[in-house]
């Protein structure tokens, strides 16, 4: 069977709708028997040999002749195929009564329906998007959906991203002073209230600590979130603004970012604390209701900017290191005022 190309679309005759629509969910009916098939779908069928050319060009040809990037959306749609699902080009026109950001012109490219259903069941499982592991992703497009990300050998990692809550049930009735001295770059808080780091799970007990008196070492952050609610006090004068300086210092425009980050969790009911160990910026841990009766803590936390570009590669290694210790890995991206955060979870998905 022969076919050609029209304005981006590929067009087939003859029993098509029935040999190709109907029965196994490729491309859409034009009039009569004949459908459209979008470029890729006409790949696929080149290269199974259910269509003989396309405007006389065999699989072979076909593929090299197509634009930049087609080569991964390809051995996507190959894949989810042979996974057992039907799935349309996510755009107007081939994915009936859609969503208008489904659509979009720089929406996902693939919208994949359950198996057992077709585009006309009124039912999606997934949106995919499609980039290689050298693709730049911004932050500002990261959107829920699916990601398929294709490496240089062929081979398909998939990637869901959904919107995230972070917030938790941790309840804790701040001292109403703590004194501290900064130190490089971190406070020691000398006698502190037991409920600080007991109840609050702020700090940590400095090892080694005398028998006649506490200390308790808290980072920039915490001494920062701390004066900001008008717990901690420095030695010597200054409170916030000390903290904020010699923050910025150490860690530049990354420190208000992690702070905003740490602060919303905070005010959310949950307790960041530092991911170091694990890569982040923060594990955190939902719920507390004491230090020395503490679980494990159920997400870590990236904290990136809005302008920020993700690589493939680098999500995928962020998503392997938190699976491998049992978490979620979660991304606080700046919002558009830049005093807001928003929280987008980042998991592995096998369709």
């Amino acid at each position: 069977m022969d076919a050609t190309l029209s304005d981006g679309e590929v067009h087939v005759g003859g029993d098509a709708r029935q040999r190709f629509f109907d029965s196994r969910g490729y491309g859409r009916p034009l009039t009569g028997n004949e459908i459209a098939l979008a470029p890729v779908e006409a790949a696929h069928l080149l290269y199974r040999g259910d269509l003989d050319t396309v405007d006389g060009q065999g699989f072979r040809e076909f593929l090299t002749a197509r634009g930049p990037g087609f080569g991964p959306r390809f051995l996507v749609y190959v894949d989810l195929r042979d996974r057992g699902f039907y799935l349309s080009p996510a755009r107007e026109g081939w994915v009936p009564d859609a969503d208008p950001a489904v659509t979009a012109s720089d929406g996902p490219d693939f919208v994949v329906y359950p198996r057992g259903s077709g585009p006309g069941d009124g039912e999606i499982a997934y949106r995919v998007t499609v980039y290689g592991e050298r693709a730049e992703i911004e932050a500002v497009t990261l959107e829920p959906g699916v990601y398929a990300i294709v490496d240089e050998e062929g081979d398909l990692t998939y990637l869901a991203v959904e919107d995230f809550d972070p917030g938790g049930e941790t309840t804790f009735d701040a001292p109403e002073h703590a004194a501290g001295t900064l130190l490089d770059d971190r406070v020691l808080v000398w006698d502190p209230p037991e409920s600080l780091y007991e109840d609050g799970f702020y700090g940590q007990p400095l090892a080694g600590r005398g028998a006649n008196h506490d200390v308790l070492h808290l980072s920039l952050l915490e001494a920062a979130d701390l004066a900001a609610r008008g717990v901690l006090t420095l030695e010597g004068g200054g409170g916030v603004e000390a903290l904020l300086e010699r923050g910025r210092a150490v860690e530049g425009e990354r420190f208000d970012r992690r702070l905003r980050v740490y602060r919303t969790l905070r005010d959310q009911g949950a307790v960041p604390r530092t991911g170091f160990k694990f890569g982040a910026d923060f594990r955190v841990y939902r719920t507390v209701e004491s230090a020395s009766e503490l679980g494990h803590s159920e997400f870590l936390v990236r904290a990136r900017p809005r302008d920020h570009v993700f690589g493939p590669r680098d999500l995928a290694l962020d998503v392997r290191m938190a699976h491998g210790v049992r978490k979620r890995m979660v991304f606080g991206l700046d919002g558009e005022n830049g005093d807001t955060t928003r929280w987008l979870a980042v998991g592995r998905l096998t369709p």
